[in-house]
């Protein structure tokens, strides 16, 4: 049996090659496949017959306005009358005399109070007799070297070591006198007082308003330095 399976494979036609229909079959194979999904496709598989959908409705939700309610005052009912008591017939009322003075005079236009006293006239501040900023402002004579010189440095601020500047305000007046010197900002320890007794010392010339020397309001550091 094998011996004649042997012979069967070996043996070959040489006037037949299938070669030759191998393209052929493989589009025709191609063409098939493709048949066969187009037609499945084509073929409904869902439920038979028209199916009824439903929707549900929203539910509607109504805003109500709420009206905004007040209270109301009520007024308190009047007080009941009072009960009339009954007064027997045999009890007597005592008549009451009305003396009236004599002195009283009906036909006068009768007592007037006496007129109210007229308020304190409150004295009112006096104006202020200086300018703040002028046509031409006071100037310093001699310029700031003159007055740091004439400073003496107080001892106590020695010993602190205190140093900074004392802000002083004060009046310019047309003679160019200081006059009412106040310390702004001090630095204690003595440096205050003598800035002030320095500033008095000082002449400026005066402040010009409109061709006439006036009082002026002015502002000037000195400063304390140790060396």
């Amino acid at each position: 049996m094998k011996k004649k399976w042997r012979q069967f494979s070996t043996y070959r036609r040489p006037d037949v090659d299938l070669r030759k229909y191998y393209t052929l079959f493989f589009e025709a194979g191609l063409i098939i496949t493709l048949t066969v999904f187009i037609g499945l496709t084509h073929i409904n598989f869902g439920p038979s017959g028209e199916q009824e959908y439903t929707l549900q409705t929203q539910e509607v939700v109504e805003m109500e306005e709420i009206i905004q309610t007040k209270q109301q005052d009520v007024v308190p009912p009047p007080p009941r009358p009072p009960v009339p008591v009954a007064v027997p017939n045999d009890v007597i009322i005592e008549e009451v005399d009305i003396m009236l003075d004599a002195e009283l005079d009906f036909s006068s236009p009768g007592y007037l109070p006496p007129p109210p006293k007229r308020k304190e006239e409150v004295a009112e501040e006096p104006e202020e007799d200086f300018f703040i900023a002028v046509e031409k402002m006071p100037e310093l004579l001699n310029g700031m070297k003159d007055i740091q010189e004439r400073i003496n440095y107080p001892e106590m601020a020695k010993k602190a070591n205190i140093q900074g500047r004392v802000y002083l305000q004060f009046i310019v007046n047309e003679n160019g006198d200081v006059e009412d010197p106040v310390v702004l900002r001090g630095i204690g320890g003595g440096c205050d007082e003598e800035a002030i007794r320095v500033l008095r010392e000082t002449k400026f010339s005066p402040g010009m308003q409109r061709g006439r020397p006036v009082r002026v309001r002015y502002a000037l550091p000195i400063i304390f330095m140790l060396r």
